[in-house]
This record gives structure tokens, C-alpha cells and sequence, in this order.
């Protein structure tokens, strides 16, 4: 990694934590990945008073010349997001101080990034995920050099590191109709690495790529 580019980088995280510490783009850009019309409305986005709490890392790391962060896709089980592509997360335990302690620990569990290697640079805003009934907090992570991932074969299907320009792309943002409980819908997703990323794990990368800390982003 040569001076020109890690300067790219310390420009593009330290914009990124400013992002982070101020007003979020927040509900307006996970919409824009939301599936429409939302089924029963506004229903969906009201937690349960039993919702559980959940967070989940968005983990930035350098890797040939561009940023990436790895996602996991899960393996089919009985289970409402069996075989779909999430961030590494998890739900929250007593052992953790805080949803970030949350996100980090799962993060060791099912990718093996031990949280010493990991700065913490903000959160996004939480999401509540109705088919699981969980408040997911994402925590923004950034690491110096690409991870040696371990992942646990229980937890993850595949590891797919993504390229932070790929999601960028507009191209990759497309939609396509799918028949949920009886009615058409609208489901928009990201289309990388093979893979549609759609949900909640969508919607969280929508307000992420909002930050305006993503023009910065080092293309290789």
C-alpha cells in the first residue's frame, strides 16, 4: 500500500467518522432499499414490545488498492433468514457492554476478526427487522489490512468481501418482484459478488453509501 493511498484512506475515515458523528441520513436512505408497497404499511415498522436487540458489523478493510467489508451468506436452515446475505451479527447477550460489543463479538464468533483488530468509528441507525423481531444497531468498523477470516462453518455458508466501489456502482441497485404473503412487491437489492443482497441488510447499506464520506472512497 503505497503514501498516495494510504492517504486516501485516512482522508476517506476520517471524513467517514465525521459522517458518523453527526445527524445520520438515516430512515429517508434505508427506504430507498426497502421492498414496496411495505406489507401492512407502517405496521412492519413499529417494533413488538418483546422485540430483542441485535447489533451487526459493517467492517471496512484495504484490500488490492480499494476498500472492502465482508458479508456472510448464510446456510439454508429452518429459519427466517435462512440462505440470505447479511452483515456478521447477531443477537445481544448479557457478557456485552453495548450493541458495538454485540456486533464485534459475533464478528469473532462467525468470521474470526478478533475485535483487537478493529476501530470502531461510529453507528448507523437501527433498523427494526420485523420477520425476526429484532432492533438491529449497525457499528462501522475499519481495520488497516485485509482480515485472515475464519469463519464458522455452523454460522457461514460463504464469506463474500465486497468491494466498496461495486456497491457504489449504480448499476449494482436493481428490483425485482417477488409474491410475499399474497401480493406483489417491489423488492430492490444490491447485486455483488454473485449474490442479491436485499432486507434488512440492504436497507443498512443504503444509509451507509449515503454518508458523503463515500466520494472519497480510494478506487483501485
Amino acid at each position: 500500500q503505497g503514501g498516495g493511498m494510504k492517504e486516501q484512506f485516512d482522508a476517506f475515515l476520517r471524513q467517514l467518522r465525521f459522517d458518523l458523528a453527526r445527524p445520520l441520513p438515516g430512515r429517508d436512505a434505508q427506504y430507498l432499499m426497502a421492498p414496496r408497497p411495505r406489507p401492512g404499511g407502517e405496521f412492519y415498522d413499529t417494533p413488538r414490545p418483546d422485540a430483542r436487540r441485535g447489533g451487526v458489523l459493517a467492517l471496512f478493510y484495504p484490500h488490492d488498492g480499494a476498500i472492502h467489508l465482508p458479508l456472510i451468506l448464510r446456510p439454508t436452515y429452518p429459519g427466517v433468514h435462512s440462505g440470505q446475505v447479511g452483515f456478521p451479527g447477531g443477537g445481544a447477550e448479557e457478557m456485552d457492554d453495548d450493541l458495538a460489543a454485540t456486533a464485534l463479538r459475533e464478528t469473532y464468533e462467525e468470521i474470526g476478526v478478533h475485535p483487537s483488530q478493529v476501530t470502531v468509528l461510529g453507528q448507523l441507525t437501527p433498523l427494526y427487522v420485523f420477520a425476526s423481531n429484532y432492533i438491529v444497531q449497525p457499528t462501522v468498523a475499519w481495520t488497516d489490512y485485509r482480515p485472515e477470516f475464519h469463519c464458522d462453518p455452523f454460522e457461514v455458508a460463504q464469506l463474500l468481501e465486497v468491494a466498496l466501489h461495486d456497491l457504489l456502482d449504480p448499476a449494482s441497485r436493481r428490483t425485482e418482484t417477488r409474491n410475499l404473503r399474497g401480493q406483489p412487491i417491489d423488492v430492490p437489492y444490491f447485486a455483488v459478488v454473485g449474490q442479491t443482497v436485499w432486507g434488512a441488510t440492504a436497507m443498512m447499506l443504503s444509509e451507509l453509501l449515503a454518508l458523503p464520506s463515500m466520494n472519497l472512497a480510494p478506487r483501485s
